[in-house]
């Protein structure tokens, strides 16, 4: 039996204080127990006072993302590569659906990527998990001290990040790694909305020109500085916006984008979050 708690019935006593609650729903309890009757309570953060999270699981916003269907063109590509898969995959159930950000909703430092990998987060349902992306991002973020362990090939492989948020400007995986306009501008909402709940973001990494992009979009930064890797923009009452080349193999394999560069780029987001 699923119970909502508190309930109102013949016995309780409205407004007569937490004293009175307290002993009512102690009464409650025991009059289930003795029924031998299973309570769950549904509604915790109710219950006790507490507000939900504006980010993360279990909020309204984590909850509307990974139910959004509002672009058909990545609705449907998520949805089939999530049937016909990668061969070295084929064994693996996809997750197929939009992809919210993960970590510390305390975080200093955001990191802001474009959109999950067609075999990488929209498989695993979490942000540059299960692809050499990833690999090399979480590499970094270990070595700066802001995860736990530098590696990440599944949602539930024990990764931690500490003061860091990992996001994407869109939340489903787009063909050839290239979202539209509208598409783009479709999601803005929900990173508008991720962006607001951290509320204590001092430093924000721009993996590549489309998360730097949304990053100027979303500060309202006009004329747009040029994107580069190592470009900082510091926002007049917000945080410092760093420019850093995306961690994608275009990058990584040909030499564009090498560990030390990354780290640099880390080492520059810890310091000025420290300040």
């Amino acid at each position: 039996m699923v119970g909502v708690w508190p309930w109102r019935t013949s016995r309780t006593v409205v407004g007569a204080g937490p004293a009175a609650f307290l002993r009512e729903a102690v009464f409650r309890l025991a009059v289930f127990l003795e029924a031998g009757v299973v309570l769950v309570i549904s509604d915790v953060e109710s219950t006790v006072g507490r507000v939900k999270p504006l980010v993360g699981p279990g909020s309204e916003l984590h909850h509307e993302i990974v139910n959004c269907r509002a672009c058909p063109r990545l609705v449907e590509w998520r949805e089939r590569v999530a049937v016909e898969k990668r061969a070295s995959y084929r064994d693996e159930d996809y997750w197929g659906r939009p992809i919210t950000g993960f970590g510390d909703p305390d975080a200093r430092i955001v990191v802001l990527g474009l959109a999950p990998a067609a075999h990488g987060a929209n498989r695993t349902g979490r942000m540059f998990t299960g692809d050499r992306s990833g690999d090399w991002l979480f590499r970094a973020m270990h070595r700066a001290g802001l995860a736990n362990q530098p590696g990440s090939v599944s949602a539930d492989d024990g990764l931690e990040l500490h003061d860091a948020w990992v996001t994407s400007a869109v939340k489903c995986a787009p063909p050839d790694n290239k979202p539209t306009p509208s598409e783009r501008d479709e999601c803005s909402s929900f990173l508008q909305r991720e962006l607001d709940g951290l509320e204590r973001m001092r430093v924000m990494i721009c993996l590549g020109t489309f998360g730097f992009d949304a990053a100027m979009r979303f500060f309202g930064i006009r004329p747009k500085p040029k994107f580069g890797h190592g470009v900082d923009v510091q926002i007049d009452g917000g945080p410092l916006v760093l420019g850093c080349y995306h961690v994608s193999q275009q990058n990584t394999f040909t030499g564009r984008l090498t560990e030390e560069m990354l780290d640099d780029v880390f080492r520059t987001a810890v310091e000025h979050a420290d300040r």
